[in-house]
C-alpha cells in the first residue's frame, strides 16, 4: 500500500492515513479496516478497545464522571459494494486540477475519519473528554450505533455534543429526514378472470391504493412542513401481485419509501397510513401494512437547533453553511440525547453527478486538511 505510514508516532498526517484506508475494501470485511484504525490509535498513544457490536471506541481527557465537557466523535468504517480501487491524483480535474483521492470511501465516510481522529490526537482536553466511537455497518443496519446508544453503559448517552463524520462539503448539517420502509398487503379472493365479479382483485385495488398515497401528507393531521427540512415525501417503489394470466388476483403488495421530518415517529407514521388506506380502499379488501424486517429500529427524522453551540462553533470555525444533510444517517440515534451535527469533507454528488456510493467516488485533499482544521478548532473552543 502506498502512501506515508500515519502509524509511525510522529504528528498524525489525515491524508496519509486516508491514503491506507481507501486501499483497505471493508464494503463485506470490516475487519482489516478495523485493525488499522486501532493500529493507528495504539501508535499515537491511545488505547482503543472493540466492543461486543464492533464499535471501536477510544476516549481522551477526564474520566466521565469528571469532566466538565464531553464531545463525541462518530462516522463509519463499512462501505458500500463494489470495492473501488484508491488513486491519487494531483492533477484532479474534480477538484478544478487540485489533489484527489479517488476509491470507496475516499468521501463516505473514511474522509470524514481521517479529519476526525486529526483533531481527536490534536487536541488536548484538560477539564474535558472527547470521544471516539466509529460504528462497522452504517450503510446496512446500524446494529453497532444501536448498541452504542442502548446498552446499560453506554459510552455516549451523556455526551454534551456529536459530530457525525459524512459528506457535507464542509457544512454544518443540523438535520436531515428519517426513512421508513414497509409493504402494503392487500388481500382479496382468487376467481376465474372470465368471471371478475367471483372474486376480490387485490390488483385493482392498487388504484385506489395509489390515489390515498399521494393525498397523504395532505390530511388534516399530517406533520407540518420542516423549517428545515421542508414537507415528508411518500413513494411506491416496488410492487408485486397476481399468479397467472386468467385469474383475478388474489394478492398484491406494495413497497413504499418514506422520507419523514420531525416530529414524526415510526409508529406514529405506521398508524397514520394504515388508518389513511384503509379508508380509501373497498371494504372487501383486507388490508395490512408491515414495516420491512430489521433487528435495530429506523433512521429517524432529527434536527438540531441551527443556533446550538456545537453547531455555531463549528461552522464559524470551517467557514461553511449551516443547512440539513439530505441523506439518513447515525446522527438520528445521538440526536435523541445531546446536540448532534453532521459535518466533513467530500460531497454525495457533484455537478457531473453521484460521487458517494457511485464509481467517481473522490475527495478533494484540501478539503480533508480543511476538515481536520476546522475540527480542532471547534473541538478546543467546545472543550475550553
Amino acid at each position: 500500500m502506498t502512501g506515508d505510514d500515519p502509524t509511525s508516532g510522529e504528528r498524525f498526517d489525515p491524508v496519509a492515513f486516508l491514503e491506507t484506508a481507501v486501499q483497505h475494501a471493508s464494503h463485506e470485511d470490516v475487519g482489516p479496516m478495523r485493525e488499522y484504525l486501532c493500529e493507528t490509535l495504539e501508535a499515537h498513544g491511545v488505547d482503543p478497545r472493540v466492543d461486543d457490536a464492533g464499535n471501536v471506541l477510544a476516549s481522551r481527557g477526564q474520566p466521565r464522571a469528571e469532566a466538565e465537557t464531553h464531545v463525541v466523535l462518530n462516522t463509519h468504517i463499512d462501505t458500500v459494494s463494489p470495492h473501488v480501487p484508491f488513486e491519487r491524483d494531483a492533477d484532479g480535474a474534480e477538484a478544478d486540477g487540485g489533489d484527489v483521492i479517488r476509491g470507496r470511501g475516499s468521501c463516505d465516510a473514511k474522509g470524514p475519519l481521517a479529519a476526525l481522529l486529526s483533531a481527536f490526537f490534536a487536541v488536548e482536553p484538560t477539564d474535558g473528554r472527547v470521544t471516539l466511537a466509529i460504528t462497522p455497518d452504517e450503510e446496512v443496519l446500524s446494529t453497532g450505533a444501536y448498541a452504542l446508544v442502548s446498552g446499560d453503559e453506554s459510552p455516549t448517552r451523556d455526551a454534551d455534543a456529536v459530530i457525525v463524520g459524512e459528506p457535507t462539503d464542509l457544512d454544518v448539517c443540523t438535520a436531515a429526514k428519517g426513512r421508513f420502509q414497509g409493504t402494503v398487503h392487500l388481500s382479496g379472493a382468487n376467481a376465474h378472470a372470465a368471471e371478475p365479479d367471483t372474486g376480490i382483485n387485490a390488483v385493482a385495488a392498487l388504484e385506489e391504493t395509489l390515489a390515498a398515497i399521494r393525498t397523504f401528507d395532505e390530511r388534516d393531521d399530517a406533520p407540518p412542513t420542516h423549517p428545515q427540512l421542508g414537507a415528508a415525501t411518500l413513494t411506491p417503489t416496488v410492487v408485486e401481485g397476481g399468479e397467472a394470466t386468467n385469474q383475478v388476483p388474489a394478492d398484491c403488495a406494495l413497497t413504499v419509501d418514506r422520507r419523514s421530518v420531525p416530529p414524526e415517529t415510526a409508529d406514529e407514521f405506521h398508524e397514520a397510513l394504515t388508518a389513511h388506506l384503509r379508508r380509501a380502499i373497498p371494504d372487501d379488501v383486507d388490508l395490512e401494512f408491515r414495516f420491512t424486517d430489521r433487528p435495530t429500529p429506523f433512521l429517524e427524522a432529527w434536527d438540531t437547533g441551527p443556533d446550538a453551540d456545537v453547531a455555531e462553533t463549528l461552522a464559524d470555525a470551517a467557514g461553511g453553511e449551516i443547512r440539513p444533510f439530505t441523506a439518513a444517517t447515525e446522527a438520528s440515534y445521538f440526536a435523541a440525547d445531546a446536540p448532534t451535527v453532521v459535518f466533513g469533507p467530500g460531497v454525495l454528488a457533484d455537478g457531473e453527478g453521484a460521487v458517494a456510493h457511485a464509481p467517481r467516488e473522490y475527495v478533494r485533499v484540501a478539503a480533508v486538511r480543511e476538515a481536520a482544521r476546522a475540527l480542532e478548532e471547534a473541538l478546543t473552543a467546545l472543550l475550553a
